[in-house]
């Protein structure tokens, strides 16, 4: 029975955005992770064709953009981002920590099905610390 223990995963910076710290790993059927963001960062507002995640914000606070919606969100939240949905995250006040989930796993990079979205230079706007 494979048990992961957090403090022992490889952390990894990711190309996309190398100031955040991902640990992950991929089962037959869904990808998982851990992500640090350092406040301010994350990739730009972008959408997966091909996956579908669930969210849950562990340490301090998010400001998210899902769709329409625009929010701050803390410890304890749980964000579902269906497949083609405009979404992005920066954190705010401090860094961010959170635990996500995407299905189906592909190759096990969390970052695989990122494809930027129309509009992301608008969506940067709307983070208060712009």
């Amino acid at each position: 029975m494979p048990i992961y223990h957090i403090a022992e995963m490889k952390k990894e910076n990711p190309d996309l955005n190398p100031a955040m710290i991902m640990q992950s790993v991929a089962g037959e059927y869904m990808k998982a992770g851990i992500v640090t963001k350092p406040e301010g960062e994350g990739p730009p507002l972008h959408m997966h064709p091909n996956e579908e995640q669930f969210t849950l914000i562990l340490e301090g606070k998010l400001h998210f953009i899902l769709g329409d919606e625009d929010r701050i969100l803390e410890p304890g939240d749980l964000v579902h981002i269906p497949r083609f949905t405009n979404h992005r995250s920066r954190a705010v006040d401090g860094p961010a920590v959170f635990f996500t989930v995407k299905s189906p796993p592909g190759d096990g990079d969390l970052n695989q099905d990122y494809n930027k979205a129309e509009g992301a230079d608008d969506a940067e706007k709307k983070y208060p610390g712009k």
